[in-house]
């Protein structure tokens, strides 16, 4: 057994127990691999370990590796997504969980490849407005559901949050939650959903038990992010 092997399969036990405790389905919970800064190498022994998606935070490193991986693979970018960047993201990427924005939304719709499939998209929210949190504001979330649900070349999925740091249990608990209510109001407009983004390796036990659907787990499978080098 490899050592991402070990590891995985301790990361899908941690998940598995989450959804016993929550009364869920450990199949209802993706795992999405986080590479950034990892060498497509560890990609190769992950996705040889059982996993198939992807995160990537950083545009230029990720096409490099998409093109050099791509088969097999599904690919999820997860970073701040600029306005510059989205012609890359459009043609290399399957997912992008950080849609903020009308025109971020407009630009990868008209920029995606009329051949391929339809671009899955998650709108990254803010449920209380904090300084140096990204995402649309819980009061716009409606709007731009409704303008990406009428692109061509996109499809909805749901929403992504990161939490701010240093929030205890209870204060986590309360965001995802806070979330999860965003997420069945646009479910009852008549959006079709399937996704809530939210948990990483620290937190994913109590986002599992809040609603999580997908999951993005960079340390507990890679450990600590190679250190550039001075």
């Amino acid at each position: 057994m490899t050592p991402i092997t070990e590891k995985l399969a301790a990361l899908r036990e941690r998940v598995a127990q989450a959804c016993l405790h929550a009364g869920r389905d450990p199949a209802g919970v993706t795992i999405v691999a986080v590479s950034k800064t990892h060498p497509p190498g560890a990609i190769r022994a992950a996705h040889a370990a059982g996993i198939t998606d992807f995160g990537e935070n950083y545009v230029q490193e990720a096409v490099a590796k998409i093109t050099q991986l791509r088969d097999g693979l599904r690919w999820h970018f997860i970073g701040a997504m600029q306005a510059n960047k989205t012609r890359a993201v459009a043609g290399h990427f399957d997912w992008v969980q950080t849609v903020a924005s009308a025109q971020v939304a407009g630009r990868l719709s008209s920029q995606r490849p009329a051949h391929g499939s339809a671009l899955q998209v998650c709108i990254q929210v803010q449920p209380e407005p904090a300084a140096g949190r990204g995402g649309v504001p819980a009061t716009e979330l409606a709007g731009l559901a409704d303008h990406i649900a009428g692109l061509p070349r996109l499809r909805l999925r749901g929403l992504m949050f990161m939490p701010l740091g240093g929030l205890d249990e209870a204060g986590l608990r309360a965001e995802f939650r806070r979330v999860r209510g965003l997420f069945e109001a646009l479910r009852a407009r008549g959006h079709e959903l399937d996704t809530l983004s939210m948990g990483m390796s620290d937190d994913l036990g109590i986002a599992i038990a809040e609603g999580s659907t997908m999951v993005r787990v960079g340390t507990a499978l890679f450990g600590e992010r190679p250190r550039p080098a001075p």
